[in-house]
């Protein structure tokens, strides 16, 4: 089984996500589910949102702020999953609760594992 990605993207509102405090608490349950059954599958290595601010660290050594305007789109979070090919978790993706939001989206990239040798 191969390793995938999975980035999830949000639009950002002024100084959050798009997504409201309460919109994320009734999303909650759809999450839970959507990611236990990915697990029941024993097909979970890690997930977890991110948190809005963030640092970009340059080839220069500066540091700065991610683009945050309203209606620029963020991961807001991520998901590593275990497949047996990339079709199964462009279907898992098509079913994510991000994508009950505007201009939200699920990036797929495979991983490349580091040659053990």
């Amino acid at each position: 089984m191969k390793e995938y990605l999975l980035l999830f993207r949000n639009a950002s509102a002024e100084n959050a996500y798009l997504s409201t405090s309460q919109e994320m608490a009734e999303d909650m349950p759809k999450w839970q589910a959507w990611i236990g059954s990915i697990a029941m599958q024993g097909k979970l290595v890690h997930t977890a949102p991110m948190e809005y601010n963030g640092t970009i660290v340059s080839c220069a050594g500066d540091t700065d702020n991610p683009y945050k305007e309203t209606n620029s789109v963020l991961v807001s979070g991520f998901l590593i999953c275990k497949a047996d090919n990339l079709h199964q978790v462009q279907e898992w993706s098509k079913t994510c609760p991000i994508l009950h939001y505007p201009s939200s989206s699920v990036e797929i990239r495979p991983l490349i594992p580091f040659p053990t040798n």
